[in-house]
């Protein structure tokens, strides 16, 4: 066990020095004891690699905000410590991890499972969404309501003492690390890149996980050239917990049966696999998997002449800071009339101007939540202030801009815009039952 350095992670070593290393990824919220129940059979084979996300469990509270910079966090501690090839079996966010860790550097993965995984987890809303709460009120009501998230009702009930076990490891998990988290799965989305994971890989789920479920595992199957479907029975989002037996003899399999050769430096060549990950058989009684197979879908590159169209940058914008059901819904209701204005608002108010580098987007929400006092425009004024929570302002910040307009902009129009505002907050950080 070490500590280590902001640019690095916490991590632990189990299992033989010269075997084969095996790297196992956690899922927001936990830490590495997830994988307690796995770790004493898979380190009869393999060097055992756990870490912490950032501030989580003992790592360092450095947050990370995307997918991609988690990802190159982990290489630097493996780099440090003279890893520089492996397995990887991560868990919903760390089943993130290793696909980019797949796509961006696959000369230094052997063999991939990813775990209640998904090309992308649910909606951005949604993360940002859980972003606003824990920014308002902790961490607390996040932890106790993830052993429903997490587990089947049947095993949160026979199980109490793992049931407690879950809700304190978030409740310790560091509020801004975990903000940061939920920003990284809101701007993750790798559906278009299915088709370039170049290695063996084995999607687990437990056929309850009501989070990133059977449906979310066969999309990445379909896109991932070489990947086969476990489906676990009775198990829900934290699988590895819930039915460890049945994940340990599932990833045994898996691991040592499709380990991609390494890049063969003599030759200048990548060797090509020569074995592949078979159909799952006769695994424990607990889990009957399902094998699935189909072709990764066909994308055709986008041909861009010229300047770049800033229409596709002030989409991903505007659903980023406004949310997708906002945008989902101006869209469909734009028809012959409208349509040319949400267009010409996407591709310059959203591509032009919210994609500048100049102001980030919290000095863009005080900006633009000022600008509407002043001009009285109250519904606009409720939406962009779920924006600037989404951005990152605090309710008392919202507040502190509400008040400074007042004097600017006038008493009665902050009165109105502070109706509009309180009542927007209050439904934005109540926490759902």
């Amino acid at each position: 066990m070490s500590e280590t350095p902001m640019n690095t992670l916490q991590y632990r070593f189990d299992g033989p020095e010269d075997a084969p290393a095996l790297i196992l990824g956690p899922s927001l919220g936990t830490t590495w004891h997830m994988w307690d129940r796995q770790v004493p059979e898979l380190a009869q084979q393999w060097r055992i690699f756990r870490f912490d996300l950032p501030g989580h469990g003992g790592s360092p509270a450095y947050p990370a905000g995307s997918v991609s910079d988690l990802a190159e966090r982990l290489l630097a501690t493996l780099d440090a410590l003279g890893v520089q090839r492996f397995g990887y079996a991560g868990c919903a966010l760390g089943g993130a991890v290793g696909v980019e860790l797949a796509l961006r550097h696959p000369e230094r993965v052997a063999s991939l499972a990813l775990i209640a995984a998904s090309p992308r987890f649910g909606t951005a809303d949604e993360f940002r969404q859980r972003g606003v709460i824990v920014r308002t009120n902790g961490l607390d009501p996040i932890a106790r309501t993830s052993p429903d998230r997490w587990f089947s009702t049947g095993f949160a009930a026979a199980q109490p003492a793992i049931t407690e076990w879950a809700v304190q490891m978030v409740r310790t998990t560091d509020p801004g690390c975990y903000i940061a988290a939920c920003e990284a799965l809101a701007s993750f989305d790798v559906r278009p890149e299915l088709g370039m994971v170049g290695v063996p890989t084995l999607v687990l789920v437990g056929s309850d996980d009501q989070v990133t479920g059977p449906a979310e595992a066969r999309t990445l199957v379909a896109g991932i050239p070489d990947a086969r479907l476990a489906v676990v029975p009775g198990a829900s989002h934290l699988v590895p917990v819930e039915q460890p037996a049945a994940v340990t003899d599932l990833l045994v399999r898996h691991f040592s049966t499709a380990w991609q050769p390494a890049y063969e430096h003599s030759t200048g060549q990548t060797a090509v696999p020569g074995v592949s990950l078979r159909p799952v058989q006769a695994v424990s009684p607990q889990a009957a998997p399902i094998a699935e197979i189909a072709p990764a879908p066909m994308i055709a590159p986008a041909q861009v002449m010229g300047r770049p169209d800033p229409y596709e940058a002030g989409l991903k914008v505007r659903r980023e800071v406004l949310g997708d059901a906002h945008v989902d819904r101006a869209l469909a209701q734009a028809d012959d009339f409208s349509g040319d204005f949400q267009e010409l608002v996407t591709r310059y108010a959203w591509g032009e101007i919210w994609d500048r580098p100049g102001l980030d987007r919290r000095s863009r929400s005080c900006v633009t939540l000022t600008a509407l006092v002043a001009g009285g425009h109250l519904d606009e004024l409720a939406f962009h202030t779920r924006a600037a929570l989404r951005n990152g302002l605090t309710p008392d910040e919202i507040k502190e801009v509400l008040l400074q307009a007042a004097v600017y902009c006038g008493v009665p129009a902050a009165n109105s815009a502070f109706r509009v505002a309180q009542q927007v907050i209050r439904e934005e950080t109540t926490p759902s039952e």
